[in-house]
């Protein structure tokens, strides 16, 4: 089973990686494909860095590039959590795998604001205004090299409300890989 994983900044995805890599898969992120191209181009890694690689591979390489490197290097693992799928293209390249799920992590603006103040992680937004001009210029693609999160997320196989602590999710997670579910 491949699950891929989207939404949007602080919604709990990294928390969902952590839990399935317990449970024995494998992570990666399309997110890692944009690390190697700015480490080969020697630029800092951080978000704004992050977001234009992406655009970048994309436009030069076409929108689903991303998922296509992750794909086509990870052919043989069973059992593969992709973290940050942010457009269309993406999925459609990784349901190529018939065993591929795309599960949508929702959360509310206010939760993930106050998560993301909580963690403090380098590069997040230290301002409301902020958080919400990043988030607005990520849910909706100008062009093919751009994120789409929305039209990404209509096409989610599986939705998981994450409002709550992290024991919730964990409990919703456990559901999740019942066989009878999938």
């Amino acid at each position: 089973m491949w699950f891929g994983l989207t939404g949007r900044n602080a919604s709990g995805k990294t928390t969902v990686v952590e839990w399935l890599v317990s449970q024995g898969f494998a992570a990666t992120s399309c997110s890692d494909s944009i690390r190697t191209h700015l480490r080969k181009e020697g630029r800092e890694i951080n978000r704004d860095n992050l977001i234009a690689g992406g655009r970048e591979l994309r436009s030069a390489q076409g929108p689903a590039i991303l998922a296509e490197m992750l794909r086509d290097s990870n052919q043989h693992v069973e059992k593969l959590v992709i973290d940050s799928i942010r457009t269309p293209a993406e999925v459609e390249a990784l349901r190529e795998r018939e065993n591929f799920r795309l599960i949508e992590v929702r959360t509310s603006r206010e939760v993930r604001w106050q998560r993301l103040q909580a963690r403090g992680r380098t590069g997040d937004p230290i301002d409301w205004e902020t958080f919400v001009q990043q988030e607005e210029s990520e849910l909706v693609a100008s062009d093919d090299s751009g994120q789409a999160l929305l039209a990404t997320a209509e096409m989610a196989d599986i939705v998981i409300i994450n409002d709550s602590d992290s024991d919730s999710l964990i409990k919703s997670l456990e559901v999740l890989l019942k066989p009878d579910v999938l």
